[in-house]
């Protein structure tokens, strides 16, 4: 088994054994030294560059990775992303370099899953709204609508929509799934109907999205998306930011299109206080949080820490994200 004391790993993720200290034990006992981000939020690409010289494994957060870092980093081996997206990784420049990525799929799907059901109920009884009157010493009336016969439509069907679809039974629901890698009999056999696009769109009380960033689904909820929406109808995204056309939406929020809208995450993170979105009342916002559970955070830590030892010792990890740096 090859010595790992020489090797060095930064670890960039900010949540990480937050919940289970013994976490940082393993690491470092494992390997030579281990570094930590001082900043408390994910990292860009100048802080980046400025850390990642000399570094053997770098088990990342939503950091920004792209081609500069992978250029600075005269000994990286392994990028052991904490989490699922790759998005904010240069992959392409780290397959080049020959480095490793990883990531820790259904690590956090539970935890996705539930706050999206979280959200669902919140935007349908006016939770947070009720809330603020009431703090205000307010005592209002407000209206909500029951899930029980209600639709949702899920765009993605992969770990976290499947979760999600199966803690919507009990609550009666319709649930509708936009697939494209799913055949009908698959999508049954997770409690939701495959149906096309234009179709989800025009039954669904509510359409959440569970989708990775990638070209073709980059801005993709724009102002004819909203269009096609069920009048009346809530969005929830609890996938990528950027999934999203933020002024579309604001548009579609202040024309009475849309009732609703929750958002774990956003193109710009943190958006700011000022952020358009936020002025709204019929917006609910969350700090990018729905893998911040003791258990997904346990889940997250164990895969990527493991993944990074892999690969340091020279070993092929699971769920590797180029499968063709061993090609070259």
């Amino acid at each position: 088994m090859a010595d790992l004391r020489s090797c060095r790993v930064l670890v960039t993720a900010t949540s990480f054994g937050k919940d289970d200290p013994g976490l940082r034990s393993i690491l470092a006992s494992a390997v030579g030294e281990v570094v930590y981000n001082p900043t408390g939020r994910p990292l860009k690409a100048a802080e980046l560059r400025e850390m990642i010289t000399d570094i053997d494994g770098l088990i990342a957060g939503l950091d920004e990775i792209d081609a500069s870092v992978i250029r600075a980093a005269n000994r990286l081996k392994v990028i052991a992303r904490y989490g699922v997206g790759v998005d904010r990784i240069d992959v392409k420049a780290a397959t080049e370099r020959g480095i490793v990525v990883t990531n820790t799929p259904a690590a956090n799907a539970v935890a996705v899953a539930e706050l999206t059901i979280a959200f669902i109920l919140a935007l349908a009884r006016n939770l947070c709204a009720a809330n603020e009157a009431v703090r205000r010493g307010e005592w209002p009336r407000l209206s909500g609508i029951g899930l029980r016969g209600k639709t949702v439509g899920l765009i993605g069907l992969g770990s976290i929509g499947r979760e999600v679809a199966l803690r919507l039974r009990p609550f009666g629901c319709t649930v509708l799934a936009r697939d494209p890698m799913l055949t009908p009999a698959q999508a049954e056999a997770h409690g939701a109907q495959l149906v096309d696009l234009d179709t989800l769109l025009a039954r669904s009380d509510f359409v959440s999205l569970h989708l990775p960033l990638l070209p073709s689904t980059q801005g993709m909820v724009n102002e004819d998306f909203l269009r096609r929406m069920k009048a009346g109808a809530f969005l929830v995204n609890t996938a990528r930011g950027e999934l999203l056309d933020e002024a579309a939406v604001r548009a579609a929020l202040e024309g009475g299109h849309l009732r609703g809208v929750a958002l774990d995450t956003f193109a710009q993170e943190p958006p700011g206080a000022d952020h358009p979105l936020l002025q709204l009342p019929q917006v609910i916002a969350t700090p990018h949080a729905g893998a911040h559970t003791d258990e997904a955070i346990h889940n997250m830590g164990q895969m990527s820490v493991a993944a990074c030892l892999a690969a340091l010792r020279g070993e092929r990890p699971p769920y590797v994200v180029n499968p063709q740096v061993y090609d070259l």
